[in-house]
């Protein structure tokens, strides 16, 4: 399987506050990105939306609307389900790249991304779904995984689906076999079980009721 660095693209330059909104009205007319980032003496500022874009004087410098830039990125040690995460939370299909020198690398885009999603055992391989729920003081992922793994259970992946001040939801995919058994651990180990899906039904219901995904697949 890839890593997600492997999907780090800087085929295209970043724009330069020097550059002039007519070039940047140019990209967003030859690329379909909604964002793309912008570097002042070469240092990330923000990115440049392209509807921002469209409404400005050609004749005006993207420094000039460095007021309506948006400053999301992620790190080139970012894991992959929180760029998803940024990539949801801005409604972007592009999000720029910095290294832990704050130094712009490239940037990621959704379909890219989506890609690496799909390749995950997460959704590849068969499993069962629990989502289950405890206080959020109380539950750890390890015991998650020893619950999983004590009973002859192979954890495909876990994460956290919804969280309060009080409570926490964690969605667990795992190997098929024995699923019965685990749902008994967790119920032993004071976890509520939220609800369970056989087979990847579940997942492939998240994937194509998502708003979100649909917008940017077919990009």
């Amino acid at each position: 399987m890839n890593e997600i660095t492997d999907f780090l693209n800087s085929n295209i330059k970043a724009l330069r506050t020097t550059d002039s909104v007519a070039d940047a009205q140019d990209l967003f007319a030859e690329y379909p990105f909604s964002h793309f980032p912008v570097l002042e003496n070469g240092v990330y500022i923000g990115c440049a939306g392209s509807e921002d874009t469209e409404l400005m004087d050609i004749e005006k410098t993207m420094g000039d609307m460095r007021y309506s830039f948006e400053r999301f990125f992620v790190r080139d040690t970012t894991l992959w389900l929180d760029v998803l995460e940024v990539f949801a939370k801005n409604e972007t299909n592009l999000v720029p790249v910095l290294n832990e020198n704050n130094t712009y690398v490239g940037y990621y885009e959704i379909t890219d991304i989506i890609k690496f999603f799909d390749q995950t055992p997460f959704l590849k391989e068969e499993g069962g779904i629990l989502v289950v729920e405890k206080g959020i003081t109380e539950y750890s992922m390890s015991e998650v995984a020893q619950i999983v793994e004590s009973n002859n259970g192979r954890l495909l992946g876990a994460f956290i689906s919804e969280a309060t001040s009080q409570r926490v939801q964690i969605t667990v995919k795992i190997s098929l076999g024995g699923l019965s058994e685990i749902i008994q651990t967790f119920r032993r180990y004071n976890y509520e079980i939220i609800t369970e899906h056989q087979e990847d039904a579940y997942l492939n219901t998240l994937k194509d009721r998502s708003d979100y995904l649909d917008k940017y697949l077919n990009i």
